[in-house]
């Protein structure tokens, strides 16, 4: 028997659980480690536990056995059908499971259920929309480094192609460029280990100096107008009519509003939810049998 219902959201950089009862009344939140499939399915499922052992102390409850949990996830990576299928394939026994993308909980979350369209900008990057005929529509989310444009992850690498040529004497010196080679270990031989190393969450972590120096550097404010830019491009590709709403989400979602093109930003609405909460509503329906 059911006993309560949690609606996760996991990518590159964290994991965080919504808890409700099994009727749906909300509970608690809790945070977890990053979840993206492509960190490996072991650490998916750890940062999961994580988040769900968070959500119940947060709560004041005492975990049940998984099989009274009934779990939904977004998670990134999901594209990928063999990470998808040896992550399932895992399963710690929950009493019902649904594992999809988390563009599409994201997407879930942000207009009700309803008709829209969302771009999430995380660590990385991906567009789905729900047409008016009830049918999906998805771009992008092709993962980092081909694709995840305007991504945290996509940023960062902006920001270490920056910095190479900075080191080099091939492009001029800022405060910006100094605030990324500090982060990256302060010199040629360092930055090089740091880049070798690097994940798409590692790169992911330059994306806040890129949005702090934005305002006195000309290379930090090009990166993200070719951010808004790959936005609009996702926006049109997923609805060309320019009829539905657009959400944009994710941890990036806000501070690239100002670089959308006007009429993008006229149509953009703020999300009602967000991908915790639609993985907290796709489990619902999941188990209600919709």
């Amino acid at each position: 028997m059911i006993e309560y219902l949690i609606g996760v959201d996991g990518g590159g950089t964290g994991t965080r659980a919504r808890l409700a009862r099994a009727d749906g009344s909300p509970l608690a939140q809790g945070q977890g480690g990053p979840s993206g499939l492509s960190l490996g399915i072991a650490q998916a499922w750890n940062s999961v536990a994580e988040a769900v052992a968070s959500a119940f102390g947060a709560a004041g409850i005492a975990p049940p056995a998984n099989a009274g949990i009934a779990i939904g996830l977004g998670l990134a990576g999901v594209h990928n059908p063999q990470w998808a299928e040896q992550f399932i394939a895992a399963d710690p026994g929950f009493g019902a499971l649904r594992l999809e993308n988390d563009g599409f909980t994201t997407l879930m979350g942000a207009h009700g259920g309803k008709p829209g369209t969302i771009v999430a900008i995380g660590t990385g990057s991906v567009g789905q929309a729900l047409l008016a005929d009830g049918s999906l529509r998805e771009v992008g989310g092709w993962g980092f480094p081909t694709g995840d444009e305007a991504g945290g992850g996509w940023m960062g690498l902006r920001a270490i192609a920056h910095i190479e040529k900075v080191i080099d004497g091939r492009a001029p010196h800022s405060a910006f460029a100094q605030a990324v080679i500090d982060a990256c270990g302060g010199q040629r031989n360092a930055i090089q280990v740091w880049i070798g190393g690097a994940t798409q969450t590692v790169f992911a972590s330059l994306a806040p100096l890129v949005l702090a120096h934005a305002d006195n550097n000309d290379t930090a404010r090009t990166i993200l107008a070719d951010a808004g830019r790959e936005v609009a491009l996702m926006a049109h590709a997923l609805d060309p009519s320019g009829q539905l709403p657009l959400a944009l989400c994710g941890g990036l979602g806000v501070p690239l509003r100002a670089y959308l093109p006007p009429d993008l930003l006229a149509r953009s609405v703020a999300p009602l939810g967000d991908s915790a909460s639609g993985a907290l509503r796709m489990i619902e329906l999941h188990v209600r049998g919709h």
